[in-house]
C-alpha cells in the first residue's frame, strides 16, 4: 500500500464510487441526477435494455475532486457487470428503496463488500410515495446491518414530499423548497427532531473510531467540536467501519449535494485500495498486498469490461489501480482463471500475452475525453487491444503479475439455440465467440452428445438480451429449441444370445457365428468384454473382432440410439468357416448378437443423468424447495445451515428436470436462493419415460 503522506494530489483528488441496488430502487435515476448536478445542459440518458443490463461510467467534477460514478444493473441476471463495477470503484453506495427495503440480493451484496472491507454509505429513496417512513426503513435496515449504520441527514417532509435534510453533524438545514438548495439555521421543532438522531450518530462515531478519551469527554457531557465529529465521521467511513444514510429525492435533487459532500468528503481515495495479486509457487497460489496508488510505480491495472463491435472491434475498460498506463505503450496481458476455479474455460483460456495499448479516452458525460495516459486511480477506455479479455491483469511485459479475478456465480441457465437459416450458420461461431468475450457470465458449449449449441445464462432477462444482440449487433438469427438429455442404455438382467452373419450365394461368401452371455454391471463400470471361447470354435485372430463389432453397436446404441454402458459381454462360443470367415463377418455377427440380447423381456433400461445440487437459501423457504425438490423426482440426500440462517439442502435430481431452476427457484425462494450443480451418474429412467423415448426414437428411424 502506497504510504498515505506521499499520494501524488491527482491521485487524491479521485473518488471511484458505483452505485449498487435492486431493480426498481430508484438507484440509476439517482446515478442520472448526479450527473445532471454537475453537467450542463445533460437531460439523462435514454433506458433500454442494453442501456439497463450494462455497467454504465460517467466523469463528474466536485470542485477539485474528480469522482466516477459507476452505475451497475440491479437486476441478477447481469451479476457480471455488477461485479465489474465492485472492482472498478473503491466505494459502494447501497441505493435502497424506502418502500420495498432491503431484498435478499442486495443483502448477501452488502455482506460481500463487508467480507473485503469496502466503505459503503447507503442512499434511501421513493420516501414520497406515501407508503413509506424514513424511521421504519431505517431500523429495517439497521435490523439487518447493525447500528454502525446511522443517518447522517434525517429528511424533512412537506406533506409526502422531501423538501430538505437535516444535518445532524452541523445541525442545519438544507432546504430545497424553494426549487434550488438553501442553508438555513434549524427551527425547534427540527432541532428537536435533530436530537432524537444525533446522540446515536454521534456514540456510533465515537464508538468506531476508538478514541477513548473522546469518549469520556462525550460522556462527561462536553459539547464535541464539529471537526472532531467530521474527521472521526471520514475515518470510520472510509475504513469501511461505518456507514451513513442520507435519504435523496433524485426527480427533485434533494439530497443529491449531501451525497456528493458525503462522497467527496468521506469516500476514500484510490491509495486506500486493499488488493491482493498472486502467483504459483510450487503448484500453490501465493497471494501477497499489492502496490496501489503510486503512478512511478510498476503498473497494475485490470479489464473490467469488455466490448465488441462488428465495425469498432474490442474495447476495454481498464481500472488502473498502480503505475501509470500510456498510449503505445508494449504491456503483459495476464489471465488465469483456472488457477482459482480450478476449471478450463474454452472462452477464456489462460494465457500470458503481450499487447499494445491502443488509443484511451476518460469516460464522459455525452462524449468520452481523449488521454495519452492514465494513471493510478483512472478509469479509461482503451481501444484496440486484441489479447485483452474481461478481469485480464495489465503489467509490465518484464514482470508479469496477477490480480486475483472477482467472484462470479456459474451460469445455470440452458437454452439451446440453432441457426435460423445456412447463412446465420456461418456467422453464428464468430458471433458467440465475441458474446463469450465480453459477458463473463455466459458460457458456450458445443454440446457433442447432443449436437446442440448450448447458451449457458443466468436467467430468462439475460437470455433474451443474448439472444438480442445475436440478431441486432451481429446480424445473427437463432431459433431456440428444447435441451436434449444425454441418456444410456444399459442391461439390468443378464441375458444369452446368438449372432450370425451368413451370406454365401455366388462369389466369396461371409461366414460368423458367435454366442454371447450379457450381464449388468454397477453404474460407472463401463464395458468389460471376456473371451471364453475354448476349443478354438472361433480362431483366436476373430476374437478381437466380435469385440469390436460389439463396441460399435454399443456406441451407436441399441434400444433407442444412446450409447450403452455398465455390462459385462462374455463370449462363450460360436463357428467359423475355414474360407468364408472373415473380420468384418465376425464383426456384424458381435452387433448383431447383442441387439438379439437387448431383444429378451425386461433385461434391458434407459438411464438418465443424474446432478448433485446443493441449494442455498433462507430457512423460511426450506419447505418449498424441498417439497419443490420431491416434485422433480429428486433424492434428498441431507441438510445442513450456515451462520447467516441459510438453509443448504444437498438432493440428486435428474438432469432433465434442471433446465428452467434457475428461473423456477428465484421464484421459490423470492430471489435469496441459490445453487450449484455438478454431475453424478446415471440412473434408471422411469418406464413411462422411456416408452416415450424409445417410440420418439422408432418415429425418428
Amino acid at each position: 500500500m502506497s504510504s498515505q503522506a506521499n499520494i501524488p494530489e491527482i491521485v487524491s483528488s479521485i473518488r471511484n464510487v458505483v452505485l449498487v441496488g435492486s431493480s426498481g430502487s430508484g438507484k440509476t435515476t439517482l446515478y442520472e441526477s448526479l450527473l445532471k448536478s454537475r453537467t450542463a445542459g445533460y437531460r439523462g440518458e435514454k433506458m433500454d435494455p442494453e442501456r439497463a443490463a450494462a455497467l454504465s461510467i460517467s466523469s463528474i467534477q466536485v470542485d477539485s475532486i474528480t469522482v466516477n460514478l459507476l452505475d451497475a444493473p440491479g437486476h441478477p441476471d447481469f451479476v457480471g457487470e455488477l461485479r465489474a463495477g465492485l472492482r472498478g470503484a473503491d466505494g459502494a453506495v447501497f441505493v435502497i428503496s424506502a418502500s420495498d427495503g432491503v431484498d435478499s440480493a442486495t443483502e448477501a451484496l452488502w455482506h460481500e463488500c463487508a467480507a473485503v472491507g469496502m466503505p459503503r454509505g447507503i442512499a434511501i429513496t421513493k420516501l414520497d410515495d406515501g407508503r413509506s417512513d424514513f424511521a421504519t426503513v431505517l431500523a429495517d435496515i439497521q435490523n439487518l446491518w447493525g447500528q454502525a449504520v446511522q443517518p447522517s441527514y434525517v429528511p424533512i417532509k412537506s406533506g409526502d414530499k422531501i423538501v430538505g435534510n437535516l444535518s445532524l453533524v452541523s445541525q442545519n438545514v438544507h432546504d430545497y423548497a424553494s426549487g434550488k438548495r438553501e442553508r438555513r439555521e434549524a427551527t425547534a421543532d427540527e432541532l428537536s427532531t435533530i436530537a432524537d438522531y444525533r446522540a446515536a450518530l454521534i456514540e456510533g462515531i465515537i464508538q468506531e473510531s476508538e478514541d477513548d478519551a473522546l469518549m469520556d469527554r462525550y460522556l462527561e457531557g462536553e459539547e464535541l467540536k464539529i471537526d472532531e465529529l467530521v474527521e472521526d465521521l471520514t475515518k470510520a467511513i472510509y475504513t469501511g467501519q461505518f456507514f451513513p444514510v442520507i435519504p435523496v429525492n433524485s426527480l427533485d435533487a434533494v439530497g443529491i449535494e449531501e451525497l456528493l459532500t458525503v462522497i467527496v468528503n468521506a469516500f476514500p481515495n484510490p491509495s486506500r485500495h486493499k488488493l491482493s495479486t498472486s502467483k504459483v509457487v510450487g503448484g500453490n497460489i501465493e497471494s501477497a498486498l499489492a502496490e496501489v496508488g503510486n503512478p512511478d510505480g510498476p503498473l497494475l491495472a485490470q479489464v473490467i469490461r469488455t466490448t465488441s463491435d462488428q465495425f469498432a472491434g474490442r474495447g476495454s475498460l481498464v481500472r488502473v489501480f498502480n503505475g501509470t498506463l500510456k498510449l503505445d505503450d508494449t504491456v503483459m496481458v495476464s489471465g488465469h482463471r483456472s488457477l482459482f476455479t480450478g476449471k478450463e474455460d474454452a472462452a477464456r483460456p489462460d494465457h500470458d500475452d503481450p499487447d499494445k495499448i491502443g488509443p484511451m479516452s476518460v469516460p464522459k458525460v455525452g462524449e468520452n475525453t481523449p488521454t495519452p495516459q492514465a494513471v493510478a486511480g483512472q478509469i479509461v477506455f482503451v481501444t484496440k487491444m486484441s489479447k485483452a479479455d474481461t478481469s485480464d491483469t495489465l503489467s509490465p511485459k518484464d514482470a508479469p503479475t496477477l490480480l486475483n479475478p472477482w467472484n462470479l456465480p456459474e451460469p445455470l441457465l440452458p437454452v439451446a439455440i440453432k441457426a435460423a437459416t445456412r447463412n446465420d450458420e456461418d456467422k453464428l461461431p464468430v458471433a458467440l465467440n465475441r458474446l463469450a468475450v465480453e459477458d463473463t457470465t455466459v458460457r458456450v458449449e458445443a454440446a457433442a452428445e447432443t449436437k446442440q449449441t448450448i447458451l449457458w445464462t443466468m436467467g430468462q432477462a439475460h437470455v433474451d438480451l443474448l439472444l438480442a444482440r445475436l440478431k441486432d449487433r451481429y446480424g445473427v438469427n437463432v431459433v431456440s429449441e428444447p435441451i436434449k438429455v444425454g441418456l444410456r442404455e444399459t442391461f439390468i438382467a443378464s441375458a444369452k444370445a446368438d449372432g450370425a452373419h451368413v451370406k454365401q450365394s455366388g462369389g466369396h461368401g461371409q461366414y460368423a457365428k458367435c454366442t454371447i452371455e450379457v450381464e449388468p454391471l454397477e453404474r460407472g463400470a463401463g464395458f468389460e468384454f471376456v473371451d471364453k471361447i475354448v476349443g478354438g470354435v472361433i480362431p483366436r485372430q476373430f476374437i478381437p473382432s466380435v469385440e469390436k463389432g460389439i463396441r460399435n453397436q454399443l456406441e451407436k446404441g441399441v434400444i433407442a440410439g444412446f450409447p450403452m454402458v455398465d455390462i459385462r459381454v462374455n463370449l462363450v462360443f460360436g463357428k467359423y468357416h475355414p474360407v468364408d470367415s472373415s473380420d468384418l463377418a465376425f464383426q456384424m455377427a458381435g452387433a448383431q448378437a447383442i441387439k438379439e440380447a437387448v431383444s429378451k423381456p425386461g433385461v434391458a433400461a434407459l438411464l438418465e443423468p443424474i446432478d448433485k445440487v446443493t441449494v442455498t437459501v433462507d430457512e423460511q423457504y426450506m419447505g418449498a424447495v424441498m417439497t419443490d425438490i420431491s416434485g422433480r423426482r429428486g433424492q434428498l440426500v441431507g441438510t445442513d445451515a450456515d451462520d447467516a440462517h441459510h438453509a443448504i439442502i444437498h438432493a440428486l435430481i435428474p438432469q432433465s428436470e434442471l433446465s428452467k431452476y434457475a428461473i423456477d427457484l428465484r421464484g421459490l425462494a423470492r430471489g435469496s436462493g441459490s445453487f450449484t450443480r455438478d454431475f453424478h451418474g446415471y440412473e434408471i429412467l422411469p418406464q413411462n419415460q422411456a416408452d416415450a423415448v424409445i417410440a420418439a426414437s422408432k418415429d425418428k428411424s
